[in-house]
């Protein structure tokens, strides 16, 4: 019997409660984005992960190059935000490069994806120009909508609505799926990325506000290395 690909545990119940007019924004926010997408989709679900993961890998992008140049205005360390953040980004790359080959993108989402994106990109930038701590905030949220979204993805599968196909071969290499692997193998690890991103992000956003947290970035002798040398 082949092994399977051990599956990192995710905790399915996290939610940040909002604290504050900042907290609520984003929250406010998140929901209706989801409210959009859950009208436009419906149970299309790997449609819906083919528009929502080109977004999702916009806030990594532009957190790691504003992060980049305040560094070097302020000629300081990033203690490991810039790495974590590009991480972030091709992690949620892959996850579209995924999908791509799950639920073709019809000529409408592609449309549709030209628009979202440029509309957030540009929208994501300002917001982290103008609060760094509610862009983390805001991207915290959007990925506990990703884990729930998951969550019911994999419901779908599991109770025969959708085909459990095998997993293309870019996941398989990617997160090293064996060659048996399916969809739902995907799905799960994609879940956990989605479950680690969202505690980075709130992470961050709480070290930005200045309440303690016990790690930030995801390479942890990293950023001690880096603190060391400073």
């Amino acid at each position: 019997m082949k092994k399977r690909a051990t599956i990192p545990v995710v905790d399915l119940g996290v939610h940040h409660e909002a604290r504050g007019f900042r907290d609520r924004i984003a929250l406010g926010f998140t929901k209706t984005l989801r409210f959009c997408a859950d009208t436009f989709f419906a149970r299309r679900y790997g449609h819906r992960a083919i528009v929502l993961e080109t977004v999702a890998a916009v806030p990594g992008m532009v957190g790691a190059t504003l992060t980049h140049l305040r560094c070097l205005r302020n000629m300081c360390d990033d203690r490991g935000w810039i790495r974590t953040l590009m991480e972030e980004a091709e992690n949620e790359r892959m996850h579209l490069m995924t999908f791509i080959h799950v639920a073709k993108p019809t000529l409408l989402e592609r449309c549709v994806i030209l628009g979202v994106q440029w509309a957030f990109y540009l929208a994501f930038f300002v917001l982290y120009l103008a609060s760094p701590r509610t862009a983390h905030r805001v991207v915290g949220y959007f990925e506990e909508e990703a884990v729930i979204s998951y969550t019911h993805y994999l419901k779908e599968l599991d109770e025969g609505r959708l085909p459990n196909v095998p997993a293309p071969a870019i996941a398989r290499r990617y997160w090293k799926l064996p060659e048996d692997a399916t969809l739902r193998d995907v799905i799960l690890v994609v879940r956990a990325d989605e479950a680690h991103h969202r505690d980075v992000n709130h992470a961050f956003a709480n070290e930005l506000a200045g309440r303690p947290v016990e790690q930030v970035a995801p390479y942890p002798e990293h950023a001690d290395d880096i603190r060391q040398a400073a």
